[in-house]
């Protein structure tokens, strides 16, 4: 027999609630877990780090066979060069761990015990710490120029100081605007945690 209309389950406004509340879960659910894809982006870059660190080797094996033919401004360029690669390095590193520890997951703390600055870094001071590597790097390279000024023309000397006065007012803009972020927000802190006070009896 075919059933009847009146014994036909009618939807009710809590069973659609339910229905919605369980596809708004498994959206959440599914957005939060695609946090683990940035992992193959942090795996990419130790890799590429891996890679940097055989050319680096590479630079100070060159530089060691040529040292005693190097004028001073050579050895000194070597040198920057040597530093130039250890900053880059370490923003990596900064960028892997903090990019974690951030979005990812937390690390597990007897593993990361010697790193303080771990976990004290949010993505507002990450942004800034980026952007003084960036302009450390500027300026070892705007150094390497004027070593070599002889060798570059005036219009690319003053283009790299350009660039690097760029890199340095974006730096104290994020600086100033990170800053100006963690003081409304400790306020906010503040104001919560202040405790109301007692309206005096008449």
């Amino acid at each position: 027999m075919l059933q009847s209309d009146a014994t036909k389950p009618v939807p009710t406004p809590a069973t659609t609630q339910s229905t919605a509340s369980r596809a708004e879960t498994l959206i959440e659910r599914t957005i939060l877990a695609s946090r683990w894809l940035l992992v193959v982006f942090y795996l990419g870059l130790a890799a590429a780090l891996a890679v940097y660190a055989a050319a680096f080797l590479g630079k100070i094996w060159k530089i060691s066979l040529k040292v005693f033919t190097y004028s001073d401004n050579e050895v000194i360029l070597a040198m920057l060069g040597l530093i130039d690669a250890c900053l880059v390095a370490s923003l990596m590193v900064m960028v892997m761990l903090s990019g974690y520890e951030n979005f990812v997951s937390r690390l597990d703390r007897g593993d990361a015990s010697e790193l303080g600055w771990l976990g004290k870094i949010d993505t507002g001071s990450l942004k800034v710490k980026v952007a003084s590597a960036i302009v450390a790097i500027s300026s070892i390279h705007l150094l390497q120029v004027f070593l070599n000024a002889p060798q570059y023309e005036n219009e690319k000397i003053m283009w790299s100081t350009l660039i690097h006065l760029a890199f340095v007012a974006s730096a104290v803009f994020l600086a100033i605007v990170d800053r100006i972020a963690d003081g409304g927000k400790s306020a906010k802190a503040a104001a919560i945690a202040k405790p109301a006070k007692p309206e005096a009896s008449a």
